[in-house]
């Protein structure tokens, strides 16, 4: 990027001293915090060594292009006006050398300062994103993607292009405008006075349009993101259902078209207000520059200055008023770079919740043990795990944290199944991510093969713990791709024994594509219960120590279910097995039963055991199969009326 005011008139430093205008003017009331100036300084640290070249090729270019002026004035005076041909063509031939010389240095500036900002934003970007995976779930049940992608990439390239923009932009306009003024008062200190003066008549009415454009791009920005956060929501397969099952496309389309016409509307003032500020600048410059022929002719008439003089002085205008207005601004220019990279780094300095510690051992592979000992949780606040700015409503709760889980204590054996059940609300899901170390405990120890999760390395728990949520999540890729998701260097045959013994290799086959068949956003291209059981396959092919099942089995039909319960007794053979179900015909096998109600293990037996008992059990397993028995028996009655019933 050439510095501004050279070898381009006034067009690119008039609109670079545009944009500084356009930034938003608030931030000049913002404390920024302590450090954040140094931890920028921080990231640049790698490049050190380039920048050191980069600097002064940014003082050479501006020296270049200073010089011109002075040249020209010599080819009028002592060349054109003493009709010395030689000296004209020499000296021209100088000022074609030195633009060569400008053009050539102008590229090394964009190159470098690419190199710089696109290496600033891979550098901010990847730890963004290392820092974001590290983030528990609590930190993503709360978080706005939209919102989080935005500061990952939108903050990231404004942080980039602040700090470059204002380490050459900076430097350079110092230079010009000191090489400029310095000549301009050597050659007529009155003109130069008088043209300093003009300044005021441009800055004044500039900074009251800035302020007003600075609010524009504000509300343009906010604006744009609310947006894009509409347009996330609503093109997923998920939100783009909702709205056609409660019939609100036109409800959606006049609120996105509401804001998009005030965006229309801002975009429509800015551009004038832009064309404004050039208007405006080119009408200061072009008014110094009339004086200045007019003082300057005058003077060269009576013989008090030379022509060329006069011709020099007016091209030192031209590059003069973009630099200077640029660096009048150059304390908002320095804010916004600093806020951007404070937002950048107010992501980093979340602490993650759930971290690996120093000391951390792995979980031995082999036949595990699950242990819950007198465990208590409860959820996180707000503040514990998340930001107000990348939430989309940012409510302070000031309500105590409600405990969930009160004094559970129960263990699985090797090889053994334990299935969670109770009503909805109960804590069963709960108890399940706290196997995983998806959250921590309050009290107490959630223990695996006897090592407390919060002592065992991640890697070792991922590799040990298998889960299938209710609604698995499948990536917009292929199924080859979403079951290597679970181990990358599984083979074709067993890619298809997976699949054969999750009972859906036979659906594999029918696709035209077979394993390379795309599954659409989230695997909607595919029915609830194929998503589950390739989900299973991918549980299969992982082939954990410990198998946890939430509802794993919630979106089978009769058929398929009985189809997959086949599959997870081979499955789940030796393993040790945790499942949550709703359905209690399909854990009525199980080891051991825990009833689980108000964050409660208020029973537990097997199944004959807890039927027995005649309590909570007893009564979820009446209520279930006696729902059952009168649909079997209005079937016996109304048959086509019972066939029609989902």
């Amino acid at each position: 990027m050439p510095p501004p005011g050279r070898g381009m008139g006034m067009g690119h430093a008039g609109w670079t001293g545009m944009r500084s205008f356009r930034q938003d003017r608030s931030v000049l009331t913002h404390r920024v915090k302590p450090g954040t100036t140094r931890r920028m300084l921080h990231f640049a640290m790698p490049y050190r060594r380039i920048l050191s070249v980069f600097l002064p090729v940014v003082v050479l270019d501006a020296a270049v292009g200073a010089v011109n002026p002075l040249i020209l004035r010599a080819i009028i005076d002592r060349g054109i006006l003493a009709h010395r041909d030689g000296l004209v063509i020499a000296l021209a031939a100088v000022a074609a050398g030195l633009a060569v010389v400008d053009a050539g240095l102008s590229l090394f500036e964009r190159r470098v300062s690419a190199v710089i900002g696109e290496g600033l934003i891979f550098d901010m970007r990847s730890k963004v994103f290392r820092h974001i995976q590290e983030m528990p779930l609590a930190f993503f049940t709360r978080t706005q993607t939209g919102a989080l992608v935005s500061r990952l990439n939108n903050d990231v390239i404004g942080a980039q292009q602040a700090f470059t923009d204002l380490l050459s932009n900076v430097v350079g306009n110092i230079v010009t405008v000191v090489i400029v003024l310095g000549a301009m008062f050597v050659l007529s200190w009155q003109i130069t006075l008088v043209a300093l003066a003009l300044l005021p008549l441009f800055l004044v009415p500039a900074r009251m349009v800035g302020r007003r454009l600075g609010a524009m791009t504000k509300e343009s920005y906010d604006l744009n993101a609310e947006m894009n956060m509409v347009m996330n929501e609503r093109f997923n397969v998920s939100g783009a259902l909702l709205v056609k099952l409660f019939g609100r496309p036109h409800a959606e389309a006049a609120h996105f078209d509401e804001r998009a016409a005030r965006v229309r509307d801002i975009g429509v003032a800015q551009a004038l207000y832009a064309r404004l500020f050039m208007v405006a600048l080119t009408l200061t410059a072009a008014l110094a520059t009339a004086f200045a022929y007019g003082f300057g002719g005058v003077a060269a008439v009576r013989g008090e200055l030379a022509v060329g003089t006069v011709v020099a002085l007016t091209a030192y205008l031209t590059r003069l008023y973009a630099p200077l207005t640029q660096l009048s601004n150059v304390n908002l220019d320095v804010m916004t770079t600093l806020v951007s990279f404070e937002r950048v780094f107010e992501v980093l300095d979340l602490v993650p919740m759930i971290a690996e510690r120093p000391d951390a051992v792995a979980v031995p592979r082999g036949p595990a043990t699950i242990e819950l000992d007198h465990v208590d949780f409860s959820y996180p606040a707000a503040e514990d795990v998340s930001l107000a700015s990348l939430e989309a409503v940012a409510v302070l709760e000031s309500a105590p944290r409600a405990q969930v889980l009160h004094d559970v204590s129960f263990s699985v054996a090797p090889g053994r199944m334990v299935a969670l059940v109770g009503p909805s609300g109960a804590g069963k899901t709960t108890v399940s991510a706290l196997v995983p170390r998806l959250y921590d405990v309050t009290a107490g120890a959630v223990r695996i093969s006897g090592v407390d999760v919060r002592d065992a390395t991640m890697s070792s728990l991922r590799d040990v713990i298998g889960v299938v949520t209710q609604d698995p999540h499948l990536f917009h890729d292929t199924l080859r791709a979403n079951l290597l998701y679970a181990r990358p260097s599984a083979t074709e045959l067993e890619l298809r024994d997976a699949l054969a013994r999750a009972q859906v290799l036979a659906l594999v086959d029918s696709l035209p594509d077979g394993l390379d068949t795309v599954v659409g956003d989230r695997g909607y291209r595919l029915s609830g219960g194929e998503k589950q059981r390739v989900a299973l396959a991918r549980l299969i092919l992982k082939s954990p120590d410990v198998v946890v099942l939430d509802e794993a089995t919630a979106h089978l039909d009769s058929e398929s279910e009985a189809a997959v319960q086949e599959a997870l007794r081979g499955a789940l053979a030796g393993r040790t097995s945790l499942v949550i179900a709703h359905r209690l015909s399909t854990v009525r096998e199980a080891d051991q039963l825990l009833v689980v109600d108000g964050g409660r293990i208020v029973e537990r037996g097997t199944h004959t055991e807890l039927l027995a008992l005649d309590g909570l059990y007893a009564d979820l397993y009446r209520t279930q199969f006696a729902d059952q028995d009168d649909r079997g028996a209005a079937a016996a009655v109304h048959p086509a009326t019972a066939s029609a019933r989902p």
